[in-house]
């Protein structure tokens, strides 16, 4: 006699190909358990079930006042460009390791993204700031236009056949299309 396993295996049915494992929830140990986790769930700001892209979001913009005491403007320019192609793997792993092709708790996007824009438009003060946010999170949530655009580029569909990699692009893509158009309508206002 076999004993029972916690976790059924899943079976190829007779009419179909094998069904892909069911979804992670993100948990604190599950943040835990890799780097990756660590960083695509945003130090934790993405854990929250309610409104993680915004509370990730919020903790870009601390994170980026915290920067900007420690660093120049030039090394706060390297750590984004560093932190986009570490953004991908991770995004990709998390992903992958959640079993979801764009995970709601995944906010690395929103903090590299928001980081660009307070990069671009500092020095601003608290204000222009606050505008920064308000009409990032507008277009990164609404996705109005291009954002829903890049936001479709790379939606896969079929969950048993996700190209991990490519949907790690897609969850960064969106939201820097989301950063530029924010930093179009800040050009725009300065402008007018």
């Amino acid at each position: 006699m076999q004993a029972a396993s916690s976790t059924p295996s899943p079976s190829p049915s007779p009419s179909g190909p094998v069904p892909p494992p069911p979804m992670r929830r993100a948990t604190l140990r599950f943040m835990l358990s890799h780097p990756a986790h660590y960083i695509a769930l945003g130090f934790g700001s993405g854990l929250p079930r309610i409104a993680p892209g915004t509370v990730g979001t919020l903790w870009a913009w601390a994170a980026f006042v915290v920067m900007q005491l420690w660093f120049t403007p030039a090394t706060i320019g390297w750590i984004i460009l560093a932190s986009l192609p570490i953004g991908w793997w991770a995004c990709t792993v998390t992903a992958r390791d959640m079993n979801v092709a764009d995970p709601g708790a995944v906010v690395w996007d929103e903090v590299v993204a928001f980081w660009i824009v307070l990069w671009l438009v500092t020095p601003a003060g608290l204000l222009a700031q606050a505008i920064a946010f308000g009409l990032f999170r507008y277009f990164d949530a609404a996705k109005p236009g291009p954002v829903a655009w890049a936001d479709g580029l790379f939606k896969q569909r079929d969950a048993a056949q996700v190209r991990w990699w490519h949907a790690g692009f897609g969850i960064i893509l969106d939201d820097l299309v989301a950063a530029f158009c924010t930093l179009l309508v800040i050009a725009l206002w300065r402008a007018w």
